[in-house]
């Protein structure tokens, strides 16, 4: 089977040793993807990095020519889980009629103190 690596072109990628995405046969792992651009943070608030972290993991399925249609599952990880509702409501407005098994659960920290939420996926292309 071929293994297809995604990259978001992120300096720290080959340093880390990890890929944006990776695809073998006909399923897509998405790694834990945050609101981080560069050194910026895109959004102050849960609400606004929940749609930057779906915003990219779109982006990284379909360079695995795959979608939001085919995610089967999400696991969120959030610095403050009293945010879940504007996490939730941001996931919602993306996978809420393919409602993918889904877990979040609170964390001491992410690697920078200014992300809130960070969001792994995986899909599996039926087609």
């Amino acid at each position: 089977m071929t293994r297809q690596l995604i990259s978001s072109g992120a300096p720290w990628e080959p340093v880390v040793g990890y890929s944006r995405a990776v695809r073998v046969g006909n399923v897509v792992e998405v790694a834990g993807t945050t609101a981080q651009d560069g050194d910026a943070v895109t959004g102050s608030d849960a609400y606004a990095q929940t749609k930057r972290v779906l915003e990219k993991i779109g982006e990284a399925l379909a360079a695995a020519g795959a979608s939001f249609e085919h995610v089967v599952r999400t696991r969120m990880f959030v610095t403050d889980i009293r945010a879940w509702e504007a996490i939730g409501r941001a996931h919602g407005e993306v996978f809420g009629t393919i409602r993918p098994a889904t877990t979040m659960v609170q964390v001491a920290a992410l690697i920078d103190p200014r992300l809130l939420v960070e969001i792994e996926a995986t899909a599996i292309i039926t087609e």
